[in-house]
């Protein structure tokens, strides 16, 4: 049996065991063994099988996509207000000449 390295958190009494990070799938928690093949993603996350990694890089696909239609929604509204602001702006009249006041 393989022992999980352990740190040091400032008394001998703290002694906590750390799990590596290939010791288990990121997705389903299974363990994974010491001969079986491991499917990394995104350099340090490891899945017990290639539909485990496809599962999460469709989650992280989703979640991009709709980042980036929330950041461009945001965008154009602003950019819309300011073209607002532009067209309001130049209908304005502006009268120039000598005032007199008594």
């Amino acid at each position: 049996m393989r022992t999980a390295p352990q740190f040091y958190a400032g008394c001998a009494d703290y002694l906590i065991p750390e799990p590596h990070f290939l010791d288990s799938c990121s997705l389903c928690r299974k363990p994974l063994g010491r001969n079986s093949d491991i499917f990394m993603y995104r350099g340090n996350t490891p899945f017990c099988s290639k539909e485990c990694r496809q599962e999460q890089i469709d989650v992280d696909e989703a979640k991009e996509k709709n980042w980036r239609r929330s950041s461009s929604s945001s965008s154009s509204s602003s950019a819309s207000t300011q073209n607002h602001r532009k067209q309001e702006t130049s209908k304005k009249t502006v009268r120039s000449g000598t005032v007199a006041v008594a």
